[in-house]
């Protein structure tokens, strides 16, 4: 963790705010605080945060729509985002990562689960550094080679069609992030209009018969993501 990582905290329950704001400041990190979604956005631009922690429900703007304005714009298309919540519904969470979520954190807050969590998502940002070599992947004991279009396990050749290796790659790419079944058609299929979710649920069966089960993590009813053990 780099001392010059800065994290902005937008909730309109101050008490959350400072609590949260005290333990990552203990951490090292840089913080900064807003207590609404168009404060969130505004504070956002001046200081160019690394990650973002957004409350759902606040006045003004929540954060789902926020969220969904900042990826929309591009310096913060690469920027972590992060819900925090009371609400438990599956729907609330859906929507998050629909809108370009990383993860979504519930409360009550619990410091050292927070900061574990928060440490492990900055922690991305090396990992899909370090795995990156050309077009190439080599994450976990995966090979993943862009040219050829194969996959090395160890010392094992592993042959894939076209588009379960595209979705391999895409989900190994960012290791630990959840893509949402739309981000998957949109960037395996483009357009195609008879692609229907039951092809990417095919696709993920094939892959994981292919590679093995421990690669390929199902978020239930959200998508799928590439889960770095």
């Amino acid at each position: 963790m780099s001392v010059n990582q800065k994290i902005l905290v937008v909730d309109d329950e101050h008490d959350i705010v400072d609590l949260i704001s005290y333990n990552l400041t203990k951490e090292g990190y840089q913080v900064y605080q807003a207590h609404n979604g168009k404060e969130g956005i505004e504070m956002a631009k001046q200081v160019n945060p690394d990650l973002i922690i957004l409350d759902v429900m606040m006045p003004e703007m929540d954060g789902i729509e926020a969220c969904r304005l900042m990826r929309s714009m591009p310096e913060f298309k690469h920027t972590f985002m992060v819900f925090l919540t009371a609400r438990s519904e599956e729907y609330s969470e859906i929507a998050g990562f629909n809108v370009g979520a990383d993860d979504y954190i519930a409360k009550p807050i619990k410091p050292r689960a927070l900061m574990s969590r928060i440490n492990a998502i900055l922690r991305r940002n090396s990992a899909e550094t370090e795995i990156s070599n050309g077009d190439k992947l080599e994450i976990m004991d995966l090979v993943i080679d862009r040219d050829s279009f194969l996959v090395y396990r160890d010392t094992d050749k592993i042959t894939l069609a076209k588009k379960e290796f595209e979705l391999l790659y895409l989900l190994a790419s960012k290791p630990n992030k959840v893509f949402t079944r739309e981000q998957i058609l949109k960037a395996i299929w483009e357009d195609s209009v008879v692609v229907t979710n039951r092809t990417i649920d095919v696709h993920i069966r094939k892959l994981r018969e292919k590679i093995g089960e421990n690669y390929v993590a199902t978020v239930k009813g959200v998508g799928y993501k590439f889960e770095l053990n």
